[in-house]
């Protein structure tokens, strides 16, 4: 609550003694209270003094930030993070997400990142992840933790781990009314209440978005219901409950040729049409986390998740799928000294089980016809991981962790057809262990450097997902990095330059019209490059925003492909907005996003896709501080586009379906009223 100062001041007239003439004044006596925030979610200032002081690359991302434009994807909130790549499909919720290649193979349905919700995975336990589980106006903030860095939660991927943290009653308005529209039939509503009942508090928010997209087939109508519930046992104890359901439909257009793309983006695949290929699934999903601040000073977090999700999904074949995911996580943090210094030290062990019923048929215009197999699948993990901070000095702090993982994937084939048992049982082991050093130069500037091993298992979808699948091993890579971070009143700037070799990098291929055609284990390849993030406030009211990355992903010395580029990603995005803003509040940022060259779409270095620059407007301001307002123009010019790519083992220089074209100029508009 807030701070609550009550002053009382007494005076008193004695009466009884007929000597007393003058009035008697009491001592003022003030009494103050303190602001009661959950221990088990912490403020956004929380937050970023626990990030900043990780050995490695971290950033957040203030919601309130990207709240000033349309919100539709996560490419809308994330996409001025620093080191994230993220490029929407056909402008819809699902997208390529990587971050330093993790998963740069996947348009769809992400790999090599984890996803979490208040602490707690999003991914499957297999480990992949849906984008329309994500609802990115009811977080407050989001953490992004690259690489090796994401350790504090259990997760050692290639790309690190991105946390979204949801507003509890606390500190989100008592009342929020939000409505966006705008090109190509994009619909987008949210309503959410917050507040304060004595100990509890809660925060719940229902919204929908439909639009039918600038393609052919391409239909998406997504309904969240978000909530979630917090209750202060007492000052060293409190607890909190979360319910997410998700009913998304998403029409899939498919790839492009790049002819087809020139003579006309807006169309869809033949084949898509003729199949009706789609991606519908509802999830409901129950987490519940208790936090105790122990007498000592340490804290321990006990978390607990289950969800329920049911996927239909025509593509070449049609998939029903029933997946029940659960597991338990408990994380315990003491900050305290070793040897006369500072000293914080992160200990947790993570559990979680997976069960699906994976049923395929002929897909008949979308329909599902005679059965072609069924599978029950199973995916375990059980993780312990660690990690010690010492400040060795007033500037120097030394970082050590490790994680240790055991997991397996059991699949047993229940349509066994002409004697082929498709049946399969993997199991994975390993010890991800991190070095990472710290130089607090001043106040404001820090430099890090780290050295790390990561360690990923194959998801189904890698292992069972489609024709000519073989088991594959896990993929392992050792990371190095170096980086600063910076911030002052006027700057902050967060540089990471990167280098992870990989061994059995996870490649997974699709044919010319975008069906999947397996997942292979590459020898050795080679991921490298630099995040940058800058944001400077030149002068009064002005304000420029950057996030450039610069990819070099390639083969090394493989025997089919040399030291071929890795296809997918471009060499270098940029994003950037300059931003002015009036006395009176209104606002005006024209931005850009570019990606000067061309880039492969085969690892065998035969075609490309085409590099672009497209131009945007963001207009907007606040009416009396509880309304606000926008209008966003997108790709002004215009300009035909690829916005992402299939990915192929060899295109022999042809022609195939392989591109992704992006959205044409388009308007949006918004309104958001918040009542305090």
């Amino acid at each position: 609550m807030p701070l609550l100062t009550h002053t009382l001041l007494a005076s008193a007239i004695a009466a009884a003694s007929p000597g007393a003439s003058e009035p008697t004044t009491l001592d003022s006596v003030e009494v103050q209270g303190h602001a009661v925030t959950p221990l088990a979610v912490e403020t956004l200032e929380q937050a970023r003094k626990r990030l900043a002081e990780r050995a490695g690359a971290t950033g957040i991302v203030d919601a309130r930030d990207y709240r000033t434009g349309r919100v539709s994807t996560l490419s809308d909130a994330l996409g001025y993070a620093t080191g994230v790549f993220i490029q929407p499909r056909f402008g819809a919720e699902e997208a390529r997400l990587s971050i330093r290649g993790s998963g740069l193979q996947r348009t769809f349905h992400g790999r090599g990142l984890e996803l979490l919700q208040d602490g707690s995975p999003l991914n499957l336990a297999d480990g992949g992840f849906d984008f329309q589980a994500v609802e990115p106006l009811t977080a407050r903030y989001i953490e992004v933790y690259r690489g090796a860095n994401a350790l504090e939660y259990g997760s050692a991927t290639l790309g690190g781990a991105i946390n979204f943290v949801s507003p509890t009653g606390h500190d989100a308005p008592n009342l929020t009314l939000r409505a966006e529209g705008g090109d190509f039939g994009y619909r987008r509503g949210q309503a959410a209440l917050a507040g304060t009942w004595g100990d509890a508090d809660g925060y719940a928010s229902v919204s929908r978005m439909q639009q039918y997209s600038f393609r052919a087939h391409a239909d998406q109508e997504t309904s969240r219901l978000f909530t979630n519930l917090g209750y202060r046992f007492s000052d060293a104890v409190d607890a909190r409950l979360y319910y997410t359901h998700v009913d998304t439909a998403s029409e899939l257009p498919g790839s492009l040729t790049f002819t087809e793309f020139r003579n006309d983006p807006s169309q869809a695949a033949p084949g898509n049409i003729a199949l009706d290929q789609r991606r519908d699934f509802k999830l409901n999903r129950f987490a519940g986390k208790l936090a105790w601040q122990l007498s000592d000073g340490s804290s321990l977090v006990v978390s607990a998740f289950y969800s329920d999700k049911q996927l239909d999904h025509p593509i070449f074949q049609v998939l029903k799928q029933d997946t029940q995911d659960y597991g338990v996580d408990v994380r315990w943090r003491s900050e305290g000294e070793l040897a006369g210094r500072r000293n914080l030290l992160t200990l947790g062990a993570t559990l979680s089980q997976g069960d699906t019923r994976d049923d395929r048929f002929v897909n008949v215009a979308g329909e599902p016809g005679a059965r072609t197999n069924q599978f029950d699948q199973r995916a375990r993990n059980t993780k312990l991981y660690a990690e010690n901070q010492t400040w060795i000095s007033d500037q120097w702090v030394l970082a050590l962790g490790a994680q240790a993982l055991e997991t397996d994937r059991r699949s047993r084939d229940l349509f066994i057809t002409g004697g082929r048992d498709e049946s399969f049982s993997k199991d994975y082991r390993g010890v991800s262990p991190k070095i990472g050093l710290r130089y607090l130069a001043d106040e404001r500037t820090q430099w890090y450097a780290n050295i790390s091993r990561s360690l990923e298992p194959p998801s189904f979808g890698e292992l069972a997902g489609g024709p000519g699948i073989t088991q594959v091993d896990e993929q392992e890579a050792t990371s190095v990095e170096i980086g600063v971070r910076f911030n002052s009143e006027t700057l902050s700037l967060d540089a990471a330059l990167y280098r992870a070799r990989i061994d059995g990098e996870l490649l997974s291929l699709t044919d010319g019209v975008g069906n999947p055609l397996g997942t292979v284990n590459a020898d050795r390849t080679l991921h490298q490059g630099l995040e940058l993030g800058l944001g400077w406030r030149f002068a009064e009211g002005w304000m420029l925003s950057t996030n450039y990355l610069y990819n070099d992903f390639r083969f090394d010395g493989d025997a089919v492909y040399g030291d071929r580029d890795l296809a997918g990603v471009p060499p270098q995005q940029l994003r950037t907005q300059l931003r002015w803003t009036s006395a009176s509040g209104i606002y005006i940022a024209p931005n850009v996003e570019w990606t000067p060259q061309d880039y492969y779409v085969d690892h065998a270095n035969t075609f490309r896709a085409p590099g672009y620059a497209i131009y945007g407007v963001r207009v907007g301001g606040d009416i009396g501080g509880d309304l606000s307002w926008f209008v966003d123009a997108r790709n002004l010019a215009d300009r035909e586009w690829i916005a992402s790519t299939n990915v192929v083992a060899d295109a022999r220089g042809l022609d195939g379906r392989n591109f992704l074209p992006g959205v044409g100029r388009s308007f949006y508009v918004g309104i958001e009223w918040r009542l305090p």
